[in-house]
């Protein structure tokens, strides 16, 4: 249901949702998030992005808008303030190999990447481990050029990941999801943000909505007095967890179902369209 009260925390997706078609936050969404912080409200990032990938959306914004951000669909909580990672959720390397031979067995020639995640998303080394994106051989990323590093099959598998990438670009996201969900079981929670052939597994029960969950458990706010936007299905989660779901115009069907709202598309502003009510 629609809220009659302002959110006491927002919640919002990055690509798709926050950021325009241009990679941009409009003057006019930015003036409203900045009206929300000064008037007390939290405002969160709930991302599948790593959290390497934050700084540039942070620099988009008015100083001091952001800090606590939820990220690889909510397998990983980083203060983006003080450069730190607060939690991390991970499957484990048993589950990494059992996940990659069923991709490998239900999409030949399919490739793999991991997402691992250390202590800093600068790239800062401690105890061994780093933000990292490492690539299987004849995987083709759905975004372009990419800062992923070359790695063996076994390599992958070694260590536990925050996020497992399978990617076959000759199907659709959602031909790969009703092929492969079905198989998986309990061993993951599977999800898309891209439409052309991309699955992303986490950890069990690992979504946007447990991120934000703990985002706002934190912060001493329920659901009910949270508003959260998306536009693809690793958002569903997270816009049934919040007491109002919103949708943007650019949303995935399963999203515009779902939702307690629809709002215009990113390219028009569809967060502040919404926030403008309270803010």
């Amino acid at each position: 249901m629609i809220a009659d009260n302002p959110p006491r925390l927002v919640a919002t997706d990055v690509d798709g949702t926050l950021l325009d078609d241009r990679d941009a936050v409009s003057p006019r969404t930015a003036a409203v998030i900045s009206r929300l912080v000064d008037a007390g409200a939290g405002f969160v990032l709930v991302t599948g992005r790593p959290p390497r990938w934050i700084p540039p959306v942070i620099a988009k914004l008015p100083a001091g808008m952001v800090r606590l951000c939820v990220c690889a669909n909510g397998a990983v909580l980083y203060d983006a303030v003080d450069d730190v990672l607060l939690g991390a959720h991970t499957l484990e390397p048993d589950a990494v190999r059992r996940l990659a031979a069923l991709a490998g067995k239900l999409f030949p020639g399919c490739g793999l990447g991991v997402e691992r995640v250390g202590t800093a998303a600068t790239g800062r080394v401690e105890l061994g481990t780093v933000d990292e994106f490492l690539t299987g051989p004849g995987y083709v990323h759905a975004w372009g050029a990419h800062d992923g590093g070359p790695a063996s099959r076994d390599e992958l598998v070694a260590r536990p990941v925050t996020k497992l990438l399978i990617r076959a670009p000759e199907l659709t996201s959602e031909q790969m999801m009703a092929t492969f969900e079905p198989e998986v079981g309990g061993i993951a929670d599977l999800t898309f943000s891209h439409p052309s052939g991309l699955l992303e597994a986490s950890a069990p029960g690992v979504t946007k909505a447990t991120g934000l969950a703990d985002v706002a458990a934190r912060l001493g706010v329920t659901a009910a007095q949270t508003i959260a936007f998306g536009d693809m299905p690793n958002d569903r989660e997270m816009l049934r967890w919040a007491g109002t779901g919103v949708a943007m115009g650019n949303a995935h069907p399963d999203l515009v179902g779902l939702a307690d709202e629809v709002t215009a598309p990113n390219s028009r502003d569809g967060i502040a369209e919404v926030l403008e009510r309270w803010f």
